[in-house]
Order: C-alpha cells, then structure tokens, then sequence
C-alpha cells in the first residue's frame, strides 16, 4: 500500500518474531492435500506460514515463497521469510531470509514490504527487491537484497538506482520474461527494465498510466501481457482490474476486472501470478492476501485461484474453496471438504457456553459477541473445518484442537469479518492422526480496525463470532 492509504502506526520494539505466530501445534503437525484460500495455513513446524505480499520461484523442481513476516503489535520490519515446497500444498520453514538490520533503512521501527525474488540469469545470482519506508510512509523507496543461495540468508544493499537515483514509489512488484529479462514494476503503472545483473535499472518502458493501481503484478502468456493491480483501500479489500497489452511498453488497453464485481477479489488483493507449466497445460495461480490488520501475523490469510485466461480475458468467475493442482502435468481440479456434516442445531456433538443467538433464517448460523463465549465440538477423525458468517461486524475468534489427554493440538486465530455478509470456511486444520478430539471457538472481544492519513476509519465495527456448520473428515 502506499502512503496515502496506508494507516498511522506508531512506532513499537520489535519483539521476536516467533512469539508473535498465534498458530502453534503441540504435535508435529498433519498435511495438507489441496490448496484452501481463506483460512490459516500450518508449515512443517507447526507455525502460521507468514508470507504476505508475496511471490514463489520455482528453482531445481521446489518453491520456494518469499513474504512479509509480521506481529501482531505493529507494522514495523520484522524480516521477509522463506518457506519451500514440493506441491504448493504444504511448506517447509526454510529461514527469514533477509532478517531486521540492525540499524539503517531496513533497520528497528522501519518498514519493509512486498518481497519479491528474481535468479540473475548472467550471474547466477538471487536478487529480491522490496518496498523500503519509514512507519508513517514518508522515505519510500525499492530496495534489493543479493544472495548466493535461494534461501538466503540475503544481504541488503540498499536502494535500485535509475540514473544514479532511488526509485521512489510505494506497492512494487517484479516480472521476469520468458528471455530472462527482469522488471521492476511500481503502483501506478511504472515498468523498470533491470540491467543484466539485475541490480540498477536500465531503462523505464512505461510510464504511470492511472492513478492508484497499487500491488501491481504482471505475467504473460503466449503474446498477450496481463498487469493487474488494485484501488487504493488501505488493508480493505476491493474489486482489482487490469490492463493487457502485446508489449511492455504498451499501449495498455483497460480491461476492468477479472473477478464478479462486489465480491471484492473474492476478498483479497493480488499480490502474484505464477504459472504453473506442466506436460499438459499452464494453470496461472492468482495469489491474494486478506489482510487482517492489526494482527497481521495470526489472522492473516491467503487467496490462491487458478485464472482463467482466454485471449485478452482474465477471470475467476467463482471462488474455489478447495482445489488441487498436479505440478506434473499443470493440471487443476476441483476438490471437496470433509465428508461428515455437523449443523450448529445439533446438540448431540456441539455444546454452547455463554450467550448465543440461534438464527433459524437463510443463514442459519449461531452466533455471539459476547467476550468468553465459546462453543465445543467433540469428534472423532483425522480433519475438522467450521463454516461461518463473516459480515461487517465480525470479529475474531479463537480456535483450540485439544486431544482426548487434554495436550493442545493446534491454536488458530480466526477473522471473521468482511464488507458484506457471506457464509464461507473460516477455519480447517491439516490432517491429524485419527482420534478424538475437542475443538473449541471462542469470542476473543476484539475486531480489526485501522484508519489511515486521511483519517477515513476502516474494518469491523463488532465483535461478533458464528458458526453456520462443521465438516469432518474421518
């Protein structure tokens, strides 16, 4: 985001990143067997995978994704980390790969956003730029890191230079075309030809075109480059648009938006497209962040869509909950979610605590806003995922897997609001050995909420928690 829409943060000490991850796991966590948008993910350590504003570079057969590590306190720099994987579906916590300076630009109580790594086809080497700023956004500029090695650690070198000057923008992403050639790209519509070691620009092929357009990211299929970007929203979500154009340095022709209008990117801002090249075809995986501020390191969760690309059309015409995609062939397929079904009426399996509404209407949901409140569900199985209605006045949840010893499973903090209301899955663990098990949700008290420059007030205005029904797999 840039200065503008960016919210005020006060300056805080930066605590250590690992006590900020809200999503813990007492057991060495299960798998997961499909890509599921919108709700926590859990790496190899049993940790939220933190990896906002993000990107994946596929380097001897793996991904590797690079992204914003965060707290749950400020938004202060607190490293850029590095995960990989063999199948998209589960992540292996490789490092922090470019770690807090200990002073300077990328120093204690700055800013350091949208992480994007790029190998140097004449060097050999990994270069990974970012968006550099102090916390009230005033000091903006593209930075770059170097690294012998993918997973770092990364070395800051300061600002990317255009004729012995930093490039001085907000949102940026990168572009690497099919003859190797890397771009630097800038809210707004700017597009910097890197030189051929990848660490000064060389030349600007397009100019701004619009105002806004931040998050820009850019991929090419066949002929046709497709830019995409978002409005100008702070941490909200809205409807992102793009442009296409058969050369980088244009003409750029608006194409409006790429996902139903409303639905607000399904709730996400574009921060990547990676195409996924298999012996069949080429699936192109949108990636999104839903932002949750405060507690950007917990509640923050991730929008990953296969596009549908056709010519100059570019579209996710539904939202896939779950879905797989074989890496081999290139392949996406659909896929489902649990196989028993639990409603929030059923007494048998669900117990309630405190002061809870039981809707009996289209939504059909239970819900409470009352701080303490919970409900538990006791089953037996390998895999459990709720439903809820997230709404306007949503609020945070707290979830609890306990096994029958009482030993605490996995913690997972959920965000239940959005701009409009919509029953979708808020929650789902990875796989865990077949047994019984406790899950608990209770109301937190707390919502999301943030203002920026203008002083325009974002995010929830309650607290409220439901349920619409629970999914099991045995």
């Amino acid at each position: 985001m840039n200065f503008i829409s960016k919210s005020i943060i006060n300056g805080s000490f930066i605590i250590f990143l690992l006590i900020a991850f809200h999503i813990s796991i007492a057991q060495r966590p299960g798998s997961y067997n499909a890509i599921y948008s919108g709700v926590p993910w859990l790496d190899d350590k049993g940790n939220v995978v933190s990896a906002h504003g993000a990107n994946i570079v596929k380097d001897n057969g793996r991904y590797y994704l690079f992204g914003e590590a965060h707290t749950d306190t400020s938004n202060a720099f607190v490293g850029f980390n590095c995960y990989s994987s063999p199948d998209l579906y589960n992540w292996k916590f490789e490092r922090i790969a470019l770690p807090v300076q200990a002073s300077g630009k990328l120093g204690p109580n700055r800013v350091g956003e949208r992480p994007k790594v790029m190998k140097c086809p004449k060097t050999g080497e990994y270069i990974m730029y970012m968006h550099v700023d102090t916390l009230g956004y005033i000091d903006q500029f593209v930075g770059y890191a170097t690294s012998k090695t993918i997973t770092g650690p990364y070395v800051f070198k300061g600002p990317l230079l255009f004729n012995g000057k930093p490039v001085k923008k907000w949102d940026m992403g990168t572009f690497q075309d099919k003859d190797g050639t890397g771009y630097v790209l800038l809210h707004g519509g700017d597009i910097y030809k890197l030189s051929d070691d990848y660490k000064s620009v060389s030349e600007q092929v397009n100019k701004a075109m619009t105002s806004g357009f931040e998050s820009p990211a850019i991929f090419r299929k066949d002929s046709i480059y497709y830019f995409l970007g978002s409005h100008l929203t702070s941490w909200e979500k809205n409807d992102n648009y793009y442009y296409t154009a058969t050369s980088l340095k244009g003409p750029w022709t608006s194409r409006g938006l790429f996902a139903p209008e409303g639905t607000l990117t399904w709730n996400s801002q574009t921060t990547f497209v990676l195409p996924i090249e298999g012996s069949k075809e080429t699936t192109y995986l949108f990636m999104g962040d839903r932002w949750s501020f405060p507690k950007q390191a917990s509640a923050a969760t991730y929008v990953w869509q296969p596009l549908i690309v056709s010519g100059t059309s570019l579209s996710i015409p539904k939202f896939r909950e779950a879905w797989k995609i074989n890496t081999s062939t290139g392949v996406a397929l659909p896929s489902t979610i649990g196989k028993k079904t639990i409603e929030n009426t059923d007494n048998r399996f669900i117990t309630y605590s405190g002061n809870w509404q039981h809707e009996s209407d289209s939504t059909s949901v239970s819900s409470s806003d009352e701080k303490g409140a919970s409900l538990s569900v006791k089953f037996r199985g390998t895999q459990i995922g709720l439903y809820g209605l997230s709404g306007p006045t949503g609020g945070y949840a707290r979830i609890n897997l306990k096994n029958t010893k009482g030993k605490m499973v996995l913690s997972s903090l959920v965000d239940m609001y959005t701009k409009y209301p919509l029953v979708s899955l808020q929650f789902l663990s990875p796989f865990v050995p077949k047994g019984n098990y406790t899950l608990t949700v209770s109301v937190t008290g707390e919502h999301g909420n943030w203002s920026d420059k203008r002083k325009n007030v974002y995010g929830s205005t309650g607290n409220l928690v439901s349920l619409d029904k629970i999914f099991i797999n045995d």
